[in-house]
């Protein structure tokens, strides 16, 4: 029994487990079928689309069934009973519960708990109705209901004048203008009743007027729901009561007309015009005569050439520095703020966006307001929100906050330059002549109010926004301690024709600019120009006259002029470099660097002149490479083999079938070698391209040196990502450009000069000492008469040997027991600039001519086997000649060996002639190299500065101009 039970609980056991794993995977099953089942749309349904006895559920967003007795409200949200019903109990929603009033009572209460008898007709809600003048009592004094509802008809004697409310439900005292004029609740003819306001018809009342908004962007003008409800009534109240508030709003309608003025039309400008003439006797206020007493300050007059004197006359009594212990570099904007029926609504502070419609960190808007910092922000905002933003406009008049010597606040009343504004049908702002403007002082950012026609609650047929806003600050000429003018604000509107606002949108931009008189800037870089370029014209005449005595030629020819203009070119490139370079720097340092703001940096517009003397410098700089480049691949050189045959040899004769006696014959591979080293050297520079271009590029963008060239007063190397980025000045660029890039290249140039050349590697002496070892001396003809002369003659009388030998001569030259090899005895010279005379050259040209006749006309040229034998033949007929010439072998064709004077040097020229013997200068200074781009350095570095510099100023991009210039650099290398 016990085993079997035993069993009997085991097998329990199992059965209870299998059941719980069953249960487990059935409901595993369900939730695997229900999450299949699963869908996440239902149908879009809006409020409006619900039936009448339906609700839209804010929960669910669907429908749903009233109940019984019960329609939706007028939002469409909530149920409310239908008339004859009265609530018994309102939760909200559809838990409401309606009963049907009795007979004798059929009127709801206003509140829709009650039923009520009536005195007269129900309203269409079921709600007792009352006569025009009469309201409605449904409860005593204490709030008891009263069985049946009473009207009661409000006083409108002379001892009351009441009138029953717009709700009907209480008296009130008349409009005040009503009781004045007529001395009653009702405005009867003869007197004028306008915007809910009575007026008198023998009073001066305002001429008539026009209610139409005009929209000069699109051609059109219609009548405003705005102007024709509150146009008359505001200019009237503000002309016979000086009303303050109807002022403020008729000079509202007149800015939402742009501050147009007509003087044919009576608008709303013209009845403030109008206005504003004819109250000259209530006086001025704070001494404006442009502020009269009551009316807001819309205008600065309209006298031509008085925008000028507002803007340049008088400074503010106020100093900003960047540094220092009196650092100011806050523009304390603020505005009076009013909304469009002209009731004042605060003062306010312009940080945090105020007048920038593009979102941002408030950091980012605020930077705005940084003194010296130009200000860029663009957008593009929907239509659709500017409508559910800016539903009605607010007008501000802006002033600059300021604190004098004795630390009290004043305000200064800051211009608004009106681009839109129209004077008698001339859009006069847009003249590029100060002269004829009209500044303005109030402005708004949206106007979705006045484009309404018909009903003010429908929505705009036009909007009008302010799509561009620049705020400018100019400095005073010559100061020192940073006072500046009345600043400016200039704004333009875009009128805006709305069909479908969700699909369209609007491009939005606020700027401050900074600027300062640039005329003594300009005459200062015009006189170094003139000085300057004066100079260049000497030097380039020094140059022609020197090239002229290199060629042997006295006459003056078009090639001379045109040889003229091509040195011209290159020392004018040299100083529009150096006027550049200099204008760059000067602003770089004097603005980063100041304390107290005396020079403010050029606007966009002034740095044109400046980008085009860059180009023209990189333009000239270019015509002088390319004359480098060419000069440097059509010189003559030749190398002179000293090289003398060892004995003789057995030689077959071709065609004979015997042998003879011939000269051992002399390797070319030492000329090869030697003529390969020479093109190999010819690119040679004192400076690495890329570590140049890669260097200037890590400091700038790594490293940060490009934030010293934003448009800001901070020296800082660099900037956090949520503060605001300032646009960047071509000038500063430029200047932090070629900065780096002269203090890189001439750190490389010393560095060359002192250390790789001395301890490393001298390529230019390598190459003289490998002619020397090779037994060849080099012959160069730059110009035609003018050259350089390498003496290679081997001091050991044969370079062709074996290594033993070769080591032995190094070994005997080291100790000093051979001769020196300069061609002076007992001298190093090796190098020399030679001038040879004319016959020196028609000899040089009558054996050269033999090598180039084969690029003759095919018909005078032999085969190609004897066309080599020629050209064989004339090499060795030039080694020969050069050599004996080198020997003085040749008496009517010799030279003599001078130093170059020190004026000599200096020019680059030579004052002596070859006219019988031809010269040789010594040359230690191996200036050979100036048909390298070894010797044109200078020319090379300031053209590879330049080509960056113009890809950057054209593309704002340091990366692609380095890249550029980089693979510029390997196309001519």
């Amino acid at each position: 029994m016990v085993t079997g039970g035993r069993g009997t609980v085991v097998a329990m056991a199992a059965w209870s487990t299998l059941n719980a794993a069953g249960v487990t995977l059935f409901l595993l099953l369900v939730l695997l079928r229900v999450s299949q089942a699963q869908t996440f749309f239902f149908p879009f349904r809006q409020p409006e689309t619900c039936g009448h006895n339906q609700y839209f559920d804010i929960s669910a967003l669907s429908c749903v069934a009233c109940g019984p007795n019960q329609r939706q409200d007028a939002r469409g949200t909530v149920c409310v009973c239908l008339p004859g019903f009265q609530m018994i109990s309102n939760n909200g929603g559809p838990d409401i519960i309606c009963k049907k009033c009795p007979e004798n009572m059929k009127g709801v209460t206003g509140d829709g708990w009650n039923c009520i008898s009536c005195p007269g007709g129900l309203t269409a809600e079921g709600k007792c109705h009352c006569p025009t003048g009469h309201i409605l009592v449904e409860r005593d004094v204490n709030g008891t209901l009263l069985s049946q509802a009473t009207c009661k008809l409000c006083e409108e004697s002379e001892n009351s004048f009441t009138i029953a409310n717009a709700l009907g439900n209480r008296c009130v005292q008349c409009e005040p203008t009503f009781i004045n004029t007529s001395r009653s609740c009702v405005c009867s003819e003869p007197n004028i009743l306008t915007g809910g306001l009575c007026f008198s018809s023998t009073g001066n009342f305002p001429p008539r007027m026009i209610s139409a908004a005009r929209y000069g962007d699109l051609g059109m003008s219609f009548t405003s729901e705005w102007f024709a409800e509150y146009l008359q009534s505001s200019a009237a109240a503000c002309w016979v009561y000086a009303n303050l508030t109807s002022c403020q709003a008729l000079g509202n309608m007149c800015v939402m007309n742009m501050n147009s003025y007509d003087s044919t039309t009576f608008d709303a400008c013209r009845l403030f015009q109008f206005i504003f003439e004819n109250t000259a006797g209530l006086g001025t206020v704070h001494s404006v005569s442009f502020w009269r007493q009551n009316l807001p300050w819309l205008f600065y007059g309209d006298q031509l050439g008085l925008a000028p004197q507002v803007l340049s006359t008088t400074p503010l009594p106020t100093n900003f520095s960047f540094k220092g212990e009196n650092q100011n570099t806050k523009l304390k904007f603020v505005a009076a703020s009013y909304d469009v029926r002209g009731n004042f609504l605060k003062w306010q502070t312009l940080e945090g966006g105020v007048l920038q419609l593009c979102p941002d960190t408030e950091t980012r808007l605020n930077a705005a307001y940084s003194f010296g910092t130009t200000y860029q922000q663009n957008c593009e905002i929907p239509i659709s929100k500017i409508l559910t933003d800016f539903p009605m406009p607010t007008f501000y008049d802006v002033y600059l906050e300021y604190t004098d010597e004795n630390q009290h606040q004043y305000i200064w009343a800051v211009p608004v330059l009106n681009l839109n504004l129209q004077h008698n049908k001339i859009f006069v702002n847009q003249d590029s002549s100060s002269g004829k403007w009209l500044l303005t002082r109030r402005m708004f950012l949206v106007d979705a109010l006045s484009g309404r026609e018909n009903d003010l609650g429908s929505q705009p047929r036009l909007i009008r926004v302010a799509t561009q806003i620049s705020l400018s600050i100019r400095l005073v000429p010559n100061t020192k301690n940073g006072n500046i003018y009345p600043p400016l604000i200039t704004v333009a509107y875009s009128d805006i024709d709305i069909k479908d606002p969700n699909s369209k949108s609007v491009k939005i931009s606020f700027s401050v600019t900074y600027e300062m008189d640039q005329g003594e800037a300009h005459v200062q870089t015009d006189i170094a120009l003139g000085v300057l370029g004066g100079l260049a014209v000497l030097l380039s005449l020094l140059k022609t006259a020197g090239w002229k005595r290199r060629i042997g030629s006295p006459m003056i020819d078009l090639q001379t002029v045109m040889k003229f203009l091509v040195y011209y070119a290159g020392d004018l490139a040299n100083v529009f470099f150096i006027i550049t370079v200099g204008t760059g720097l000067y602003w770089l340092i004097f603005f980063k660097a100041q304390k107290s703001v005396s020079v403010l940096l050029p606007m966009p517009a002034q740095e044109e002149r400046f980008v085009t003397y860059v180009g023209c410098a990189f333009a000239l700089k270019a015509l002088q490479f390319l004359h480098k480049l060419i000069s440097q691949i059509t010189i003559d050189i030749f190398f002179i083999d000293w090289e003398r045959p060892k004995g003789k040899v057995l030689k077959a004769v071709e065609g004979e079938g015997g042998v003879r006696s011939a000269t051992v014959p002399v390797s070319i591979w030492r000329t090869y070698f030697v003529a390969n080293e020479w093109n190999e050297i010819q690119t040679v520079r004192k400076i690495n391209p890329l570590f140049q271009v890669l260097t200037v590029l890590f400091l700038l963008e790594v490293v940060g040196f490009k934030n010293l060239a934003l448009m800001d007063s901070s020296s800082s190397l660099s900037r956090s990502p949520p503060s605001y980025i300032a646009p960047y000045s071509r000038i500063l660029r430029y200047a932090v450009s070629t900065a780096l890039w002269l203090v890189i290249g001439i750190i490389q140039i010393v560095f060359f000069a002192v250390f790789y050349e001395r301890f490393i590697e001298d390529k230019i002496r390598q190459f003289v000492d490998l002619c020397c070892m090779s037994n060849i001396s080099v012959f160069l003809l730059s110009h035609r008469c003018f050259g350089y002369y390498i003496h290679g003659r081997s001091v050991h009388g044969h370079a062709d040997t074996n290594m033993e030998e070769m080591n032995m001569n190094l070994k005997r030259e080291a100790e000093n027991l051979c001769s020196q090899r300069g061609l002076i005895p007992n001298t190093d010279g090796q190098t020399f600039q030679i001038a040879i005379s004319s016959q020196m050259r028609q000899q040089y040209d009558r054996i050269h001519e033999t090598l180039t006749r084969k690029n003759g006309p095919a018909r005078l040229l032999s085969s190609s086997g004897s066309t080599f034998e020629q050209s064989i033949k004339a090499y060795h007929t030039m080694n020969k000649f050069l050599g004996s010439f080198i020997d003085h072998v040749h008496k009517e064709m010799d030279y003599f060996i001078k130093d170059k004077l020190l004026l000599e040097r200096i020019l680059g020229m030579e004052f002596m002639e070859p006219m019988e013997k031809s010269i040789f200068y010594n040359d230690e200074s191996y200036s050979f190299s100036s048909v390298l781009y070894y010797g044109n350095e200078a020319t090379l570095l300031i053209y590879d500065l330049m080509f960056f510099c113009v890809v950057d100023l054209a593309c704002q991009n340091f990366i692609l101009a380095s890249f550029l210039t980089y693979l510029q650099q390997e196309i001519y290398s």
